[in-house]
């Protein structure tokens, strides 16, 4: 009864509709019932704004600045042995993370603009899921991991080289690494239990999560369990852990009796205070306003949302390349060099 309830057609939308019934993907799991997957789904965030095509530019040379600024970061940082330190580390790992974020959604968005074509198949869907949670989750562990590196190198300067070590920081790395990976492989693959059997049109800027399983015509408990208890624990909970972490900063840096010193350790996190703010404050700020104030429409939050989750990885390593000596010194001496080999040919 379920399958054919599936396949009235005065239940589907209108790209449904056009399907025949031997499209859809059909499985039988343990207990005996049906899952049906159709052949993909439709992402259709920006169809109702009028003059798109500008926003869609703007996202091109944002995604150029992205690969741009981080592959220089990452190359000045790895040929220079004095750079490799447990900072740097995880500033690494901050712009191999920004790359594959943006390089995630920004491509598709484009694609999509450019050809016209807003379909994706149900298994490319599931992976550009499993890939940008995945980042976006590593994302707010890796400002998490910045905040630790400053908190050794403040509050315990003595003991910064016992207990902040390559070693260690590696450790940390890859422990936020698997947890990502693994928590995101475990709620994309719940989704293959459900049945999608009315609209397989996505509103959002890429295959979301929570638009997807939405679209569900069986239970989808378990997936918003999922998605709201993930979304608090990996937002909330490194957010608040930078917030601790600057707050036993500030209580070192009232101790110190040298307002030079002061100025001189504080002048050491504005990168990263700057980091933070750009990628918390817009997105508590639309969650905040979007879905329990319900200021800002749903086209108008997929808009945001997509624009929050783009520019941190731009901004990224623009913020660090001007803001960090070590990396201004080092990128100066690689330009110096690389001139004075052209002028020898």
């Amino acid at each position: 009864s379920s399958l054919k309830e599936c396949f009235e057609l005065k239940s589907l939308s209108p790209e449904v509709s056009l399907w025949s019934p031997a499209m859809f993907l059909l499985r039988t799991v343990s207990n005996g019932s049906i899952i049906i997957h159709p052949p993909g789904f439709y992402v259709v965030g920006f169809e109702v704004f009028p003059h798109i095509r500008f926003y869609f530019i703007f996202l091109a040379f944002v995604y150029v600045v992205t690969v741009f600024f981080n592959c220089l970061l990452i190359y000045v940082i790895v040929s220079n042995r004095c750079l490799h330190t447990p900072k740097f580390l995880a500033v690494v790992n901050l712009a191999v993370i920004d790359i594959v974020l943006n390089s995630t959604a920004i491509p598709s968005m484009i694609k999509t603009f450019l050809l016209k074509d807003n379909f994706f198949p149900f298994n490319i869907c599931l992976l550009q899921m499993f890939v940008y949670y995945s980042f976006i989750i590593l994302e707010s562990y890796a400002l998490a991991i910045l905040a630790y590196d400053r908190l050794i190198a403040i509050c315990f300067p003595l003991q910064q080289n016992s207990i902040n070590t390559l070693r260690s920081m590696s450790c940390i790395v890859a422990v936020t690494w698997s947890y990502s990976l693994g928590l995101v492989a475990f709620s994309t693959g719940i989704m293959t239990r459900l049945s999608f059997c009315k609209s397989v049109t996505v509103r959002s800027y890429f295959c979301d999560y929570a638009p997807t399983f939405r679209l569900a015509c069986n239970d989808y408990t378990l997936h918003w369990a999922v998605s709201s208890t993930a979304s608090v624990v990996n937002l909330v909970v490194p957010f608040t852990f930078i917030l601790l972490t600057y707050a036993a900063i500030l209580v070192t840096l009232f101790l110190m009796k040298s307002v030079n010193s002061r100025m001189k350790a504080l002048g050491t996190c504005v990168e990263h205070l700057v980091l933070v703010a750009i990628f918390y404050i817009p997105l508590f700020t639309i969650f905040f306003f979007g879905f329990y104030v319900r200021l800002i429409d749903a086209d108008q939050r997929v808009l945001s949302l997509s624009l929050a989750s783009c520019i941190p990885p731009c901004v990224n390593p623009i913020v660090y390349s001007l803001k960090t000596r070590e990396i201004k010194i080092r990128a100066v001496a690689l330009i110096r060099k690389s001139k004075i080999k052209g002028t020898k040919f």
